[in-house]
């Protein structure tokens, strides 16, 4: 199983990589109003089935991939 994880800072949460972004684009000539940088991260792993495979990835980004406190993920399930 493939497993496609999203982090990024939570709303409120002061994002300087973004902020240094929308800077550049806005010189660069873009109307941007907001950026937020996160990461990607892709696990493949081995489960039974995809509520097994998300539970685990759960615990991953709770444990290590992601700050709970001060970042929010998303996760994508692909069946190989």
């Amino acid at each position: 199983m493939r497993a496609t994880v999203l982090v990024r800072p939570k709303q409120g949460i002061l994002d300087p990589q973004g902020e240094a972004v929308q800077g550049s684009l806005r010189k660069l000539g873009f109307d941007v109003s907001r950026v937020r940088v996160g990461r990607v991260l892709d696990v493949e792993l081995a489960a039974d089935g995809a509520e097994e495979a998300r539970a685990q990835v759960e615990r991953m980004c709770v444990e290590l991939l992601a700050n709970p406190l001060i970042e929010s993920f998303e996760i994508q399930l692909e069946a190989e």
